[in-house]
């Protein structure tokens, strides 16, 4: 049994998370037989022993054993097992946790309002024990019941929390019948037959890339759909890993078989969001557990060989300053538990992995983790390249007790990581100065984040001049096509309420908690002028201008562009594109090409991203607009074209009764690490107009078509 024995009193038996098969039944010896209890004799001589049933009643001189202990309850029907483990990276879809505590995502996405206590919901297996960011093992199961875990609890109470269970199951029933036809309809429309045996085994970047773009789609979507609906008490909001369960169960993975050394599709430097994504693409198979290790067979005997590890600074003395050393603290002895005694750790499991990896010198894939700027309650995870163990020890840890320590450096050659993450840092918070500075803030106030303009290359003092503005100039409005009364929200919109803005956008808030948005459409209704929410409604994520550190910087062969400080999640805003709404009869006299450079026309084709949930249809544009950025604009003026773009654009109606009110906003397709450059799609032109348009493309990507319009 993984608990200690609690004291005597009501007690709920879905407490008992790991249980072994007994090797043998230790018989009760009384000194005498007890009447009306079958006694049989001793072969070793002396007074015979007693058989009890575990639940009672019991002869004097026995009592009860943990877990029978309790007064026993009546038996609930079954429960159909959703719950059986589906590999051994797999996490629960949900669990249930008690009314006074507290409950939501990874990375700090709605829940309810409650807190889960993890180490009463999991089962730990393979790495065991308490790990970095004080979580746990790779494979464990979802329980059905509550998980009170507290004994003496009232009788009056226990019923009272079958009979919120059973309520709790009907609603969770229908909550889960919606959801999983959503994402079967999602996952049918998308190209998951590309995930075939040979891709599973091992990835391209192409393959990764997707994996995690489908990932996040349905995490963010169960999260929408949750949300919309009344909070259930003592229910766990887990969208990261109900999404991780239901690619796992469907076989949508790649680089299943663990391997020492780099991942095929991963690169040094990529960011992720959740624990659950290092899973599914093969970097770090736990989900939960700071170690991950595979068996090394040697002779008739086989021995752990750690492959890699997360570090986010979970334990007391791990070293994240040094960016090529990294001072790793090894697993258990509830070092990071504040409800176990402390105890030495021991030699075993991850730890003795990391020894074995001491002695034969094998590469150690690192994972870094820091909390997220936009999200004070989630992290974002840097996979940091490949380092080798160089040394190890065992140290008092603050508590007393023995933490084993290990010391890890980086191999040379790879590209810069967590360098470059704790440079930025020092850049933000003054430590440092940034290099080629020309303007420390291009907008001049305008915006609520100051954005640099910056030349490392050459000796160029910045673009030609334009007026910063971050809106749009339109001389000629175009009367509302459709009736705009806007909505009665006073308090701001809210998931699930009767908001008319909502209904427009098929009954859900098109963003989620974090301001991302959920999926691209072929025009989304946000709240706008004639609608009562406040400024800070979250129908209103792109009215409030910059969220996100940019700075605008120039290139080696492409001009000037655009890139961010902070790591971007999938589906964040980044900014809209400002400037002065022209006439489509205008745009033909504009014959220069640099006029051409800063116009944005939302007329031309666009191609779509074949991701489930996207909108097939091309964007619903309601009248003809065309913005030149030439004289007036903001960053989005400097993104420059990509055949592989890392960046959407969006199209959006404002609720506006006086006029149409519509605007082109820019969203990350995929996570983009801090210092990558911003780039969209061009689109194409009519063919007719094709070759008066048509440029060299210099961006390098290997799907790039050679030119662009």
């Amino acid at each position: 049994m993984e608990d200690s024995t609690p004291v005597s009193g009501s007690f709920d038996k879905s407490r008992v998370m790991n249980v072994r098969p007994l090797r043998c039944l230790v018989p009760i010896f009384g000194s005498a037989s007890a009447p009306n209890f079958p006694s049989f004799p001793n072969p070793q001589g002396g007074a015979p022993f007693v058989c009890v049933s575990p639940s009672g009643p019991f002869p004097p001189g026995a009592a009860s054993f943990y877990p029978f202990f309790a007064t026993p309850e009546p038996q609930r029907p079954p429960v159909p097992n959703r719950n059986a483990p589906i590999s051994n990276a797999v996490p629960i879809t949900s669990f249930r946790t008690p009314q006074t505590q507290y409950a939501g995502d990874e990375n700090g996405e709605t829940g309810s309002s409650r807190r889960v206590t993890r180490s009463r919901a999991l089962s730990r297996h393979q790495s065991g024990d308490v790990q970095e960011d004080g979580q746990y093992s790779s494979s464990f199961s979802m329980h059905d019941s509550d998980d009170t875990g507290k004994a003496g609890r009232s009788k009056s109470s226990s019923r009272s929390q079958r009979r919120t269970r059973a309520r709790q199951d009907i609603n969770i029933a229908s909550t889960e019948i919606d959801i999983d036809s959503v994402i079967e309809n999602l996952l049918a429309s998308s190209n998951i037959a590309a995930f075939d045996m040979i891709r599973r085994a091992e990835a391209d970047k192409e393959s990764v890339g997707c994996l995690l773009m489908i990932y996040d789609f349905i995490r963010r979507k169960i999260n929408q759909i949750e949300e919309s609906k009344d909070a259930v008490p003592g229910v766990t909001r887990r969208p990261d890993l109900r999404a991780g369960a239901i690619l796992m169960n469907k076989g949508i993975r790649t680089n299943i078989k663990k391997r020492v050394g780099a991942v095929p599709g991963v690169e040094v430097g990529d960011c992720f969001f959740f624990r659950m994504e290092l899973c599914l693409i093969g970097l770090h198979a736990p989900c939960m557990a700071g170690i991950d290790y595979m068996g090394l067979k040697v002779s008739q005997s086989e021995e752990p060989l750690a492959v890699s590890i997360v570090s986010s600074g979970g334990y007391e003395d791990d070293n994240m300053e040094d960016g090529g050393v990294l001072i790793y603290s090894g697993q258990g002895g509830n070092h990071f538990r504040k409800d176990k005694e402390v105890m030495d750790q021991k030699l075993e499991r991850g730890n003795l992995a990391l020894e074995k990896s001491l002695h034969r010198g094998n590469e150690i894939r690192v994972i870094r983790g820091f909390k997220d700027f936009a999200n004070p309650t989630g992290k974002v995870y840097v996979y940091d390249g490949l380092y080798k163990i160089q040394e190890s020890w065992v140290d008092k840890g603050k508590s007393g007790r023995n933490v084993f320590k290990y010391k890890l450096v980086r191999l040379p050659g790879q590209p810069e990581a967590f360098l470059t993450w704790k440079l930025i840092q020092q850049w933000k918070d003054g430590v440092n100065s940034r290099v080629g500075v020309i303007l420390p803030d291009l907008t001049s106030g305008a915006e609520s984040a100051p954005v640099s303009l910056v030349n490392d290359v050459d000796d160029e003092k910045g673009p030609a001049y334009f007026t910063y503005f971050p809106g749009l100039k339109n001389e000629k409005p175009v009367d509302p096509i459709e009736p705009c009364t806007g909505c009665n929200c006073v308090g701001g919109c809210l998931p699930g309420s009767n908001c008319s803005c909502i209904k427009k956008n098929e009954g859900y808030l098109p963003y989620n908690a974090n301001s991302v948005l959920v999926n691209q459409k072929s025009l989304l209704y946000e709240c706008g002028p004639s609608c009562q929410c406040p400024s800070n409604c979250r129908n209103r994520i792109s009215q409030s201008g910059l969220r996100v550190r940019l700075e605008v910087f120039k290139t080696k062969d492409r001009g000037w562009g655009l890139r961010s400080w902070d790591p971007l999640r999938a589906g964040a805003f980044i900014c809209e594109y400002a400037g002065e709404v022209i006439a489509s009869d205008k745009l033909e006299e504009l014959g220069s090409e640099n006029e051409d450079d800063y116009i944005f026309d939302a007329t031309r084709t666009y191609p779509l991203f074949e991701l489930p949930g996207d909108s097939n249809e091309a964007p619903k544009i309601p009248h003809p607009l065309i913005i030149s950025a030439k004289n007036a604009g903001n960053v989005g003026r400097f993104m420059n074209h990509s055949c592989s773009p890392n960046v959407s654009w969006q199209p959006i109606l404002r609720e506006n009764k006086n006029e149409s009110d519509l605007h082109v906003t820019f969203h990350a397709v995929r996570h983009i690490p801090p210092m990558t450059e911003l780039t969209y799609d061009y689109g194409a032109v009519p063919p007719e107009k094709a070759d008066q348009r048509k440029k060299k493309c210099l961006c390098g990507s290997v799907k790039c078509k050679g030119y662009f319009y």
